[in-house]
């Protein structure tokens, strides 16, 4: 089914809108959990969570793409299950992925506003559309999908020395790129 007509049967508060979402992306949806969490029940439950916060988001919001909204949602539910979860133990695989960004972003221990997040949010964006569509595609896999090191380079057809070099290159161009914009102290 198109994501229109999954979003206005939202709308219409049917629940065929919640069996279609599951249907065309809860492959999706319990992946990212998962690549997250490193769990199959943490994993299972995000992405029943996730199926909440798009019926209660739903309307009023009316997103313009169905697989990115849906994506933030459950990014965000394994992100706050994560922090729960971590609080108990380290979770490893996950915090590689974040000890990689620290070099690029500002400590979280500074003052940040709501605006001051969402202008670096822009940054980083204008940054990602601004590289060849392989060198973005291979950091979307590892820091939004949260993808090992050894899919990316089996999905690109790249070894996995490559892989770390382009993330390497492309982490340093980012911080350069912050740096000039005066995110980075």
């Amino acid at each position: 089914m198109e994501d229109e007509k999954i979003i206005d049967l939202y709308w219409k508060r049917s629940e065929d809108a919640i069996s279609e979402t599951t249907g065309k992306y809860g492959k999706c949806i319990r992946q990212i959990a998962f690549r997250i969490l490193n769990n199959h029940e943490d994993a299972g439950e995000c992405e029943n969570d996730t199926y909440a916060a798009a019926w209660n988001a739903i309307p009023p919001a009316y997103p313009k793409s169905l697989l990115a909204f849906l994506g933030r949602l459950v990014r965000n539910i394994a992100l706050d299950r994560y922090d729960y979860n971590r609080a108990k133990k380290r979770n490893g695989k996950f915090d590689v992925l974040l000890s990689e960004l620290e070099e690029c972003l500002a400590s979280p221990d500074t003052v940040e506003t709501e605006v001051e997040a969402g202008y670096v949010a822009g940054l980083i964006s204008d940054f990602l559309r601004a590289l060849d569509a392989d060198s973005r595609c291979i950091f979307l896999r590892r820091y939004w999908y949260s993808d090992s090191i050894r899919d990316i380079a089996a999905r690109f057809g790249m070894s996995d020395s490559k892989v770390k070099s382009n993330l390497f290159r492309t982490r340093k161009k980012l911080k350069e790129h912050l740096d000039k914009e005066g995110v980075i102290v």
